[in-house]
C-alpha cells in the first residue's frame, strides 16, 4: 500500500512537470509564430474516382465471394483498357472540384484564386466542368466582390460552372453562387439574403458624460459620414443610407445579369429561402447534395479535388510533432495514475 502511495505521488509530480513543459513550449511557439506568414501554399490534388473506388472495393471484399470478386475485377480491367484505347477527343471529360468556405472577410479567396488559376490552365471549354462546393453566409462587399470575380473568370473561359451548396450561400455567398451556370442546393440550404447591411455603435454620449473631447478632421464633405466617437448628423446618416442603397442596386444588377430568370424585385428584399422554396423562386436550379452530384459525376468523368493550403515549414511540423508527443505522454501518465488510484 505504501508503495502505491509513493508511486501515485511520483506520477502526480511527473504530470505537473509535463504540464509545465507543455505550457512553456506552447508560449514559446506562439511567440515565435506570432505574425508569421506562410512562405508559400501547396497544391493538394485527389482523384475522387479512386477514393470512392477504394471504399467500394473494401466493401466488396467483405461481402462478396471469390468468384464474384474475380468477375468484378475482370470487368473493371476491360473497362479501363477500353478507355485507354479511345482517341483523346473521345476520352472522359474532367470535373474539377474546388472548395470555398467563407467567413466575413472571405479569407478563403487567397487559396481559392490560386486554385482557379491552376485549373484554368488545363480545363477545356465545352468539355470539362468546374464544381465549386460553396458555403458562406456573406460578409464584406469588396471581399466577396473579388471572390465572385474569380468565378467570372471561369465563365469567361467558356467552362461549365456548377455551384453546390449544402448549408448556406447567402448575401455575398449567393453573389458568388449566382455566377454559376447551375446552382444545386440541399433541400434545407439557406439561399438568398440579397440585401446590404451596416451597423456600428456610437460612444459620443459616453465621452461627453466623462468630459472627453473627440475631434475628427476630414478633407472632403463625405470623407467620413458616420463615426463611432463623434456626433453623427442627419446629413451623414442620409449619405450613408444612400451609399447602402447604391450598393444594393449593384448587387441586384449583378444577380439579374447572371440569373435573368429571377424576379429580382421580389427576392432582393434581404429575405432568405430554404432550398425547396429557393427552387420555386428560381434562386437555385436543382435540389441535391454535393455528395450526390459528385458521386454521379464520377460515373462519366474523371473527378479531381484541387485545393491550395498554407505550406507548413519544417519548424511548424516539428512543433506539432513535439506537442503531440508530449500530449500523448501526459495522457498515458494520467491513465496510469488513475489505474493506481483504482487499486487503492
Amino acid at each position: 500500500m505504501e508503495f502505491l502511495t509513493e508511486y501515485g505521488v511520483f506520477l502526480a509530480k511527473t504530470i505537473t512537470v509535463v504540464v509545465a513543459v507543455i505550457i512553456i513550449l506552447s508560449a514559446a511557439a506562439s511567440a515565435a509564430l506570432k505574425g508569421k506568414k506562410p512562405e508559400s501554399k501547396e497544391m493538394l490534388i485527389e482523384k475522387l474516382n479512386t477514393k470512392f473506388d477504394d471504399v467500394k472495393h473494401v466493401l466488396e471484399e467483405s461481402m462478396l465471394d471469390k468468384d464474384q470478386l474475380k468477375e468484378i475485377k475482370k470487368s473493371e480491367k476491360q473497362a479501363l483498357k477500353a478507355e485507354k484505347s479511345k482517341p483523346d477527343d473521345k476520352k472522359k471529360a474532367r470535373v474539377f472540384v474546388l472548395n470555398f468556405e467563407g467567413d466575413i472577410k472571405a479569407s478563403a479567396v487567397e487559396g481559392f484564386r490560386e486554385a482557379v488559376t491552376a485549373v484554368l490552365q488545363i480545363a477545356q471549354p465545352e468539355r470539362d466542368e468546374i464544381v465549386v462546393k460553396l458555403e458562406s453566409a456573406g460578409g464584406m462587399v469588396h471581399s466577396y466582390g473579388l471572390a465572385s470575380a474569380q468565378l467570372d473568370r471561369i465563365k469567361k473561359k467558356g467552362i461549365k460552372l456548377t455551384a453546390c451548396v449544402d448549408k448556406v450561400a447567402a448575401s455575398g455567398g449567393y453573389m458568388m453562387a449566382c455566377v454559376a451556370d447551375t446552382i444545386i442546393a440541399s433541400p434545407f440550404a439557406i439561399m438568398g439574403s440579397i440585401g446590404v447591411v451596416a451597423q456600428l455603435p456610437n460612444f459620443s454620449k459616453v465621452l461627453k458624460k466623462n468630459d472627453i473631447d473627440f475631434e475628427i478632421l476630414t478633407a472632403g464633405k463625405y470623407k467620413r459620414t458616420l463615426t463611432m466617437f463623434g456626433e453623427n448628423t442627419d446629413e451623414g446618416r442620409e449619405k450613408f443610407k444612400a451609399d447602402l442603397e447604391d450598393t444594393h442596386e449593384l448587387f441586384k444588377a449583378y444577380v439579374s445579369e447572371r440569373r435573368p430568370s429571377v424576379d429580382i424585385e421580389s427576392v432582393a428584399n434581404g429575405d432568405i429561402w430554404f432550398g425547396t422554396k429557393a427552387l420555386e423562386v428560381a434562386l437555385v436550379d436543382d435540389l441535391k447534395t454535393s455528395d450526390e452530384y459528385i458521386v454521379d459525376a464520377c460515373q462519366d468523368a474523371d473527378v479531381f479535388s484541387i485545393e491550395f493550403k498554407d505550406k507548413k515549414s519544417l519548424m511548424d511540423k516539428l512543433g506539432v510533432a513535439v506537442s503531440s508527443g508530449i500530449e500523448q505522454s501526459a495522457t498515458k501518465l494520467m491513465s496510469e495514475f488513475n489505474v493506481t488510484r483504482g487499486f487503492k
